[in-house]
């Protein structure tokens, strides 16, 4: 006779609506029917104190027999409901400095560093981020953000707002941050939004002040709302945030605790997906009219397989001229630079879901073959794209 898996019902107190947390769930079920015997109450929660809500109160779960809860836990009076259950409870949200229960997140942190690397790559000098008071993942978003532009030796401003907690405030609450942020910079700029919703606000106050996007403002969002991204005018380049795999995690620190185990001293930090490039930042603030003449091209045919030669056949001016010109607009060789672009793609395709061969990732960004790749992607990175891949498997 065969065995019974153990029965395990989770609720998911999060609002499944929401894009990025639409993802969770996917990555929680990815879980769930890797390991069976998972049943799941989500939202919306019916009950006559809660009616139809997108998102589960920690109250509402009050008597529910169930094992576990994988939860967004954004407020102290919902990390007290939370403690009064006496279940095992995983927190995904990254808005309290400590929420008292284990924790799953993207590391926001590695967001900003990358957002800059992609503003960077424009061509810009002048940065300016645009936060949210009082809430850690803004604040870890900010801090990698500024550091890398900081690195860069570029300046960066930062701007946060309060925080809209509740829904009936005025959805326009903040727009005079916005508004000065916009009018104390000198295009061309690259300013980083603490995510999409805040992106497009900043999209339209452009707009309403007469300044073009990308080419004097160019804007990043972040969570990659497709929705919202789409929408926008012109479309929003945003960096996505890798939630199946949250989610996934999520789910695997959840089963631990329900089977009485020790959850982990550390917060567990998941690596973002990458920048999802669109309209909003499709632009070079380079001076040189050479060099960005180049990187155009890199960007544009990045997919194609080619080296310096064919950049110099573009431009009417010798190697040693264009060496001089990427140095000092770039800090790095033209060959440095397309080997740079060629391997941050890479990774991005290696961190996204579709599951790419070694030597499908090679030829989409260009290299002549895998051997190639490796090689190259070895010497940038400190490490073989296989074991690159499987750092990332250990978090998925």
């Amino acid at each position: 006779m065969l065995a019974r898996t153990e029965h395990k019902h989770v609720a998911l107190a999060f609002p499944l609506a929401v894009p990025h947390l639409a993802l969770f769930m996917q990555g929680v079920t990815d879980y769930a029917r890797e390991h069976g015997g998972w049943t799941f109450t989500a939202s919306p929660a019916i009950s006559g104190a809660f009616p139809e809500t997108l998102a589960m109160p920690m109250e509402s779960l009050k008597g529910w027999p169930g094992q576990g809860v994988i939860a967004v836990i954004s407020s102290t009076a919902q990390a007290r409901a939370a403690k009064e259950l006496g279940i095992p409870v995983v927190n995904l949200a990254g808005t309290l400095h400590d929420s008292g229960f284990p924790r799953v997140m993207v590391d926001h942190k590695a967001i900003g560093r990358i957002a800059a690397e992609h503003l960077l790559d424009c061509g810009l000098r002048r940065f300016v981020y645009l936060g949210l008071k009082g809430v850690l993942y803004s604040e870890m978003r900010r801090d990698g953000f500024t550091e890398r532009i900081h690195a860069a030796g570029c300046e960066c401003r930062v701007y946060e707002t309060s925080r809209r907690s509740d829904p009936r405030q005025p959805w326009q609450l903040g727009m005079e941050e916005i508004d000065r942020a916009l009018r104390t910079v000198s295009p061309p700029v690259g300013i980083l939004a603490v995510h999409d919703y805040r992106a497009r606000l900043l999209v339209d106050e452009c707009h309403r002040l007469g300044l073009a996007v990308p080419n004097d403002v160019a804007i990043l969002g972040i969570d990659n709302d497709e929705v919202v991204c789409e929408f926008c005018d012109p479309p929003l380049s945003s960096v996505s945030r890798s939630g199946r795999r949250v989610g996934y995690q999520a789910a695997a620190m959840l089963d631990l605790l329900m089977a009485g185990k020790t959850p982990p001293t550390q917060e567990v930090l998941v690596p973002p997906d990458g920048v999802v490039r669109r309209k909003s930042t499709d632009m070079i603030a380079i001076h040189d009219p050479h060099v960005a003449t180049a990187v155009r091209f890199i960007q544009d045919h990045l997919d194609e397989v080619f080296g310096v030669e064919r950049l110099l056949k573009l431009l009417p001016i010798s190697r040693r001229r264009l060496e001089k010109l990427f140095k000092e607009c770039l800090d790095r060789t033209p060959y440095d630079y397309l080997c740079y672009v060629r391997v941050r793609r890479a990774k991005e395709l290696m961190s996204g879901p579709d599951k790419l061969s070694i030597s499908q990732v090679a030829r989409m960004c260009g290299f002549p073959n895998a051997q190639r790749f490796r090689l190259v992607f070895t010497r940038m990175e400190g490490q073989t794209p296989t074991a690159f891949r499987r750092e990332l498997a250990v978090l998925s």
